[in-house]
């Protein structure tokens, strides 16, 4: 029980002291009925204003609201964040002010900060969203709800970036709103727009707000916290390893509830509190309403108004879509942002072969953790767009899969499409910048290590989009740090110590996506050209006189050896791996039913491709196993098995290490045969079972060189005229056939000295 809600119960027994005996025979004051306080709370909206199936849109979320609130005055409208940012077009090309203005119609009062509210940095919260609206000086801010987080302070001073909490009164009752952004935020927006702000623990920030708005005289605290469950299961919970069951675990006793978001899930969920054993309600409610406007969380708390006790609580997840009038104010501020981004969006830019799609999972969701045709034409277009030396003379590009928000699919379903600008812009909604940099190739494959996202991440891996002409090889199974075999650019192997320019976006340039070691680039410049312009100016060079075609190659293809794998190999000898993520995922992409593996050329093997979409948020689909021989006459050293996909062009190199074997006994070998004798190499001459090197008149010659592969001379060993060789530090040209001469023994031998 909070102290505070004893506040007139103890004022009462104050006045009966002073009351005396006459007290003893009055008739006791009646109790007054509770009072019940609505809380309708959304979380998510990313500015989607227009009805589209299961999202109401901005008109019937309103409407809800206030039939809801006409059944009961004491209702708060409260959010979970992200109401802005990531939004449609008709929100976005009008920076979120329709999704403000309908928000402002819809009376909502209070909103956890979400990190999508500071895509454009802690400035544009502050200095336009937050403040009031002017046609002139700020047509497109003027959010007349009151944002909170207690978790986001100034750097500098410690103090809060925006208030921690809000009270709301009504009367016999007052309710406070404690707010909260994921401590994840650093790595979801851009760094450099936070700079000065600093994320300070969840529950150590909510729960001292809490005991601060109890001073105040709430008698009801509420925590609107921009982060959620991974899961929709109540009883994981609290068992997750994350920062949000943390939250769920450990918040104060004082809170009397948790409004979540963030991980775009519902859910109405509830857990008990030790400390409120043996009162009336004795589990705190703790929900999300999802995503995109689908449904409100409805929560009623009954407050004795006399002791501050909450004596009843009553949740659920309202649908909205089909079940609610739509408000005739917020519908024509939608329909007249409709209008306006027609106009705007219109504009065709090109022309595309087919639709380039976001990876996706076996239920069609997105999948950020596959490779996809969209990611890597993103890529491509930013690395086009800064190829020139002004810009930093790109030759690498990576593109983060949370920035792309919507597949591009031009209009219609043939080839070739219209793609307008409507299209494309919903694809890129962040407007960020296009970025150059200097990395290392050891620093591009920690970049690319990256990609397996740290313990606790929301998103376990994440895969970037790659620009064309570089490549890379992966093992699923490798160990954290270990993943990454290959890389290559142009066919060429990327060196370690080598540096390579790199263009991000502005967001992953300052370590966005826990993409950290592009927070260490150097030489780094601004370009000062956006991701959509960008796309813009590609699409005018590349799609108006023909169709841009689909390119269906994968840039990043999984291979794993078996455990116990030999670590090289004979000729001869057989070579198996398993192969995966040779195939884009999402079901209308071209995939290879197989492929082939060869060898200078020589096909060694084709083998069939698997393609079933998966449900894991990996990017593995596309498997095959490969099991090859390898020639007899392959040479030692470093063989290049060429794996190729005849429909898709997907074309990855996989290296194995070929050696000599051992000299066997009792083995037959024949003329050019090679083995390994007591750390020697010997080559055999004509048929022989003989031990290598047991006369230099035998059936075996030794063969060495040079560590720059000019011939060491050798007593076994046969050379003709011309030959050159190295004897004890000077070189020699063979004048005729010699064998067992040595170089230098007589002016008048085979040997002739050139150095």
């Amino acid at each position: 029980m909070h102290t505070m809600r004893q506040r007139v119960a103890g004022g009462t027994i104050l006045g009966l002291a002073f009351a005396g005996v006459t007290a003893v025979g009055a008739l006791p004051a009646q109790a007054a009925d509770p009072v019940d306080i609505q809380i309708l709370a959304t979380n998510d909206f990313h500015g989607r204003i227009q009805a589209n199936g299961s999202e109401a849109g901005a008109a019937v979320l309103a409407g809800a609201v206030e039939q809801l609130r006409a059944a009961n005055p004491n209702t708060v409208f409260a959010a979970a964040g992200d109401l802005i940012g990531a939004s449609t077009f008709e929100s976005f090309i009008q920076h979120d002010r329709p999704t403000i203005a309908a928000l402002n119609e819809a009376g909502l009062d209070v909103s956890a900060v979400g990190n999508h509210e500071l895509d454009q940095g802690y400035t544009d919260l502050v200095e336009r969203v937050m403040a009031p609206y002017d046609a002139q000086t700020n047509p497109y801010g003027g959010a007349e709800w009151q944002y909170v987080a207690a978790n986001l302070k100034m750097r500098a001073t410690g103090e809060d970036a925006v208030p921690a909490s809000w009270l709301k009164d009504f009367g016999d009752v007052q309710v406070g709103f404690v707010g909260a952004v994921t401590e994840e935020l650093p790595s979801l927006v851009s760094p450099g727009g936070i700079a000065e702000l600093e994320v300070a623990s969840i529950v150590d920030t909510a729960n001292a707000e809490a005991d601060a708005l109890v001073a105040e005289g709430a008698d009801v605290v509420v925590l609107l916290v921009h982060d959620g469950a991974e899961t929709t299961q109540c009883a994981s919970m609290p068992t997750a390893d994350n920062a949000f069951a943390q939250v769920v675990n450990e918040l104060s006793p004082e809170v009397d509830a948790i409004v979540s978001g963030h991980t775009h899930l519902a859910y109405d969920c509830a857990f008990p509190v030790d400390e409120w054993a043996g009162r009336a309600v004795t589990e705190r409610p703790v929900v999300s309403a999802g995503q995109y406007g689908y449904n409100l969380n409805q929560l009623v708390f009954s407050v004795d108004p006399d002791s501050g006790d909450v004596v009843g609580l009553d949740t659920a997840i309202l649908p909205l879509a089909g079940n609610y009038p739509a408000d005739t104010e917020v519908a024509g501020i939608v329909s007249k942002a409709v209008a306006d981004a027609e106009v705007l969006g219109a504009q065709p830019l090109g022309q595309i072969e087919g639709a380039f799609n976001r990876a996706k999972l076996a239920s069609g969701s997105e999948n950020r953790g596959g490779e996809s045709t969209l990611g890597n034409l993103v890529a491509e277009v930013q690395r086009w767009a800064t190829s020139g030396a002004e810009s930093g003379a790109a030759q690498i590009a990576f593109m983060n899969p949370g920035g792309l928000r919507a597949d591009m699919t031009g209009t219609g379903t043939g080839s070739p499409r219209t793609l307008t600008y409507k299209q494309a812009a919903v694809v890129q909604p962040f407007a960020n910048t296009l970025v150059n940099m200097r990395l290392t190739g050891a620093q591009i494959e920690s970049v690319l290590e990256e990609q397996w996202q740290p313990a606790g991440a929301s998103r376990p891996f994440l895969r970037l989009g790659v620009s064309e002409g570089f490549e890379y090889t992966f093992d699923p199974a490798g160990a954290a740090g270990d993943r990454i075999t290959s890389m290559t650019l142009d066919g060429a192997p990327i060196t370690a110590d080598a540096t390579y320019s790199v263009t991000v976006n502005s967001f992953l340039s300052t370590g966005g996506d826990n993409f950290f070691t592009l927070a260490e680039g150097t030489d780094k410049r601004d370009t000062g050209k956006i991701d959509l312009a960008a796309m813009v100016d590609y699409l005018a060079e590349f799609a108006a006189d023909a169709p841009l075609p689909v390119d269906y190659s994968q840039r990043a293809v999984g291979v794993s050896f078996p455990a116990g794998a030999p670590a090289s190999y004979v000729a001869g000898d057989t070579v198996a791996f398993d192969v995966s993520s040779w195939s884009m995922s999402t079901p209308a992409d071209v995939k290879d039913a197989a492929l082939t593996v060869s060898l200078d050329g020589e096909v060694l093997g084709t083998f069939p491709v698997t393609t079933t979409p998966g449900s894991t948020v990996d990017d593995l689909i596309g498997t095959a196993s490969v099991s090859v021989k390898l020639p007899a006459d392959v040479a030692a050293g470093t063989a290049e098995l060429t794996l190729a996909g005849a429909s898709t062009g997907t074309e990855v190199t996989v290296p194995v290490e070929v050696v000599v074997p051992e000299w066997q006994r009792g083995t037959v070998y024949t003329e050019g045969d090679q083995v390994m004798y007591q750390g020697r190499l010997f080559e055999a001459m004509w048929w022989t079972k003989e031990v290598p090197g047991k006369s230099v008149w035998g059936s075996w010659q030794e063969i060495a060189t040079t560590a720059d592969g000019t011939a060491v001379w050798t007593p076994s060993r046969v050379f003709v005229a011309g030959d050159v060789v190295e004897h004890e530090g000077v070189t020699y040209t063979a004048k005729w056939w010699t064998r067992n001469q040595e170089p230098g023994a007589s002016k008048w031998g085979p040997w002739e000295r050139t150095s």
